[in-house]
């Protein structure tokens, strides 16, 4: 099958380049930062490291929404939540009425958007536990050894089709280790769980996922986090595809040997001035929570913590640049 990647991002990178380099596909890319279509343009694609090793470029084809005239036969999409419906609309053009789409993105908000252009029969969700770093425009970092870590897949309709198989031995070829599931909600909420722990306290305490695991309480931590989020889930009739137990253990067992070198996408977004997905995550399981008459205390005080954070890094940054201006 041929393949679109809609946001050139860190994942979609990971994505595309290794559908096209290990499973030898068609893949096109998608962008909408006119500075990094510029640099995947002018380099004739995009610079791959491993671990911060091993940097070569990878050629690649990239659009912008406006010029791309390709007809893939899915869509893949991997998008910040805040920039899915813009990004979406720019791109409603080209979408066609046989298409699917698959996304793995971090967070909740983004189905419904979907569900704009294209049907429930051919909308795949997903997660991915893979850790993968933008270093700037056309230059990206694969976190961890070939083949390491692992994706969940799952129809929006919960009954997988041949197209969706299709799609699962094409990711299996890519090395990106599969699992297909028949649980949608509880599937998507377990990566939302788990990055409402390992997202949100990686980047208050500006430390990689080994350092937080090398931390004593480190479990702890995760458990009344992880505690709370299960409370909301059943409160809403959502059933995990983990129990509480092991979805504790996977975050110290991701942590600390899976991506012990890796920053979460929520510290790259905070680091670099961007508004970070912390309501899409906290959040989402606070109001979840909320909608079914339970308080998360934790998520709440988090999501607010977070945007406080983000607020003083903002004013930060103003002073700076204001002093900056007067010299």
């Amino acid at each position: 099958m041929r393949y679109a990647v809609i946001g050139a991002g860190a994942m979609g990178y990971r994505y595309g380049v290794l559908l096209q380099q290990r499973a030898h596909l068609d893949v096109d890319f998608i962008d909408t930062w006119e500075p990094n279509v510029t640099a995947v343009r002018r380099q004739g694609g995009v610079f791959v490291s491993r671990d911060h090793e091993g940097r070569h470029l990878v050629p690649i084809k990239v659009s912008t929404p406006e010029d791309y005239t390709g007809t893939p036969d899915v869509w893949i999409v991997f998008l910040k939540q805040m920039q899915v419906e813009d990004v979406l609309a720019r791109c409603s053009h080209l979408f066609r009425p046989d298409q699917y789409v698959f996304t793995a993105m971090n967070g909740m908000g983004h189905i419904e958007h979907l569900q704009q252009y294209f049907p429930d029969q051919r909308i795949v969700g997903g997660t991915a536990m893979i850790a993968t770093v933008l270093n700037g425009p056309g230059d990206v970092d694969f976190i961890g050894s070939p083949g390491a870590g692992h994706m969940h897949m799952v129809n929006l309709t919960e009954e997988p089709d041949a197209v969706t198989h299709s799609m699962f031995e094409d990711f299996r070829a890519a090395g990106l280790n599969p699992v297909l599931t028949r649980n949608f909600t509880g599937t998507l909420m377990a990566k939302v769980v788990f990055n409402a722990v390992v997202n949100t306290l990686c980047t208050m305490f500006s430390m990689t996922m080994g350092e937080f695991s090398t931390f004593q309480g480190d479990r702890e931590m995760a458990r009344m986090l992880l505690d709370e989020a299960y409370d909301a889930c059943e409160r809403a009739g959502i059933q995990l595809i983990q129990t509480r137990q092991e979805a504790v253990e996977e975050v110290h067992t991701v942590s600390s040997t899976g991506n012990p070198l890796h920053r979460p996408s929520m510290y790259q977004d905070f680091s670099r001035g961007r508004p970070t997905e912390v309501d899409h995550i906290n959040g989402y399981i606070a109001r979840l929570g909320r909608q079914h008459d339970l308080i998360c205390h934790l998520h709440e005080f988090v999501t607010l913590q977070m945007h406080l954070a983000e607020k003083v890094r903002d004013q930060a940054g103003e002073a700076e640049n204001s002093q900056a201006s007067a010299a």
